[in-house]
């Protein structure tokens, strides 16, 4: 176990709770291990070798409060988000500790924003949605390709992921997000949140190589479209995925990811670009790695390190290009995820 601050992760029995558990073992801290489910967390005490194992339910405040006694932040990692990511703030705010989740789900990232803006700031709390793969990566990559800019026309973020085979928790996650949204896909238009009955169209996306012009689903709907326009004056930003990728996610028989290395990583690889367009002229940021899951545990980890030790850009609910130096956190993630900014 670290000797560093003791970091709470809730849903730390789950695939992605997994890598972020021991990133934080890795980098020094103290994880502590929590969630619903006491058989499957002691399990994965005993498997991890975590010592601080607390079950807590977010339908039970009182239970919340114990499991984050003596932490100096929690990260959530446990969805449906929609369902757990306001009891768990409430209780940060009453630790009086920064909160920390990895949601892909639009509306609850919306939801954060929208319920606890005000009460954070009053605070002075650290409250940073979806600092994840889906939805901080990208905030982080199009933050930085604008660099100087104040203003930009339009954000495009594409996602080339070589497949996806999603987790239960991706499903489930994903079940909720579109009830919420009555089946709609959504974009952000205009300047707002827009929600669309029609079909998304396809098209190519021209990646870098080695990938090359690909088959993607437009406006397919990500977190970006909320964590991007939160802090950033850009009327459109459009989202794409891979159409195999966006296959594999709609078919009920993609099984869960395999472990194919020490890590527990997949084969998975991805490759997200970015573009961004000011008038005439057109900035690019390009982000490669592998496993969508795992690289989700460095990016929450160095953002909780960072955190801790006073380098953030601001207090109250921040996404993650609005909460620390793009470009400087972007390098940091070198050794798992490796960034290029092109002019």
């Amino acid at each position: 176990m670290g000797s560093g601050p003791a970091v709470m992760v809730y849903g730390a029995y789950g695939h992605t709770g997994r890598f972020v558990v021991d990133e934080l073992r890795g980098r020094g801290f103290a994880p502590v291990l929590s969630g619903r489910d006491g058989t499957r967390l002691r399990a994965t005490a005993a498997e991890t070798g975590a010592p601080d194992a607390r079950t807590a339910a977010v339908d039970d405040p009182a239970s919340l409060d114990r499991a984050l006694a003596g932490t100096a932040a929690v990260v959530n990692c446990a969805g449906p988000f929609a369902t757990t990511a306001a009891p768990l703030i409430e209780a940060a705010l009453r630790a009086g500790i920064p909160y920390v989740d990895v949601a892909a789900e639009i509306e609850a990232n919306a939801d954060t924003f929208t319920h606890f803006a005000e009460r954070a700031r009053a605070a002075n709390a650290v409250i940073v949605p979806a600092m994840a793969f889906y939805g901080g990566l990208g905030d982080l990559l199009v933050t930085a390709a604008m660099d100087d800019w104040t203003t930009a026309d339009e954000a495009h973020v594409a996602y080339g992921l070589s497949g996806w085979h999603p987790t239960e928790g991706t499903r489930a996650a994903g079940r909720v997000s579109r009830q919420r949204r009555g089946g709609r896909r959504v974009r952000h238009a205009g300047g707002r949140l827009e929600y669309r009955d029609d079909d998304a169209p396809t098209l190519i996306w021209e990646f870098p190589a080695p990938l090359g012009p690909r088959p993607v689903i437009g406006e397919f709907s990500m977190a970006d479209v909320v964590t991007v326009p939160s802090h950033l004056p850009v009327p459109e930003v459009c989202t794409y995925m891979t159409a195999e990728a966006a296959s594999d996610l709609a078919d009920p028989d993609t099984p869960a990811p395999a472990a194919v290395d020490e890590r527990g990583r997949s084969a998975q690889t991805f490759l997200v670009d970015v573009v961004v367009r000011s008038g005439g002229a057109q900035r690019r940021a390009v982000a490669r790695g592998r496993d969508v899951y795992a690289s989700t545990a460095p990016l929450v980890v160095e953002a909780v390190h960072r955190i801790l030790t006073g380098r953030t850009l601001t207090v109250g609910v921040a996404s993650a290009g609005a909460m620390f130096p793009a470009r400087d956190f972007l390098r940091a993630l070198s050794p798992y995820i490796r960034v290029e900014l092109r002019p």
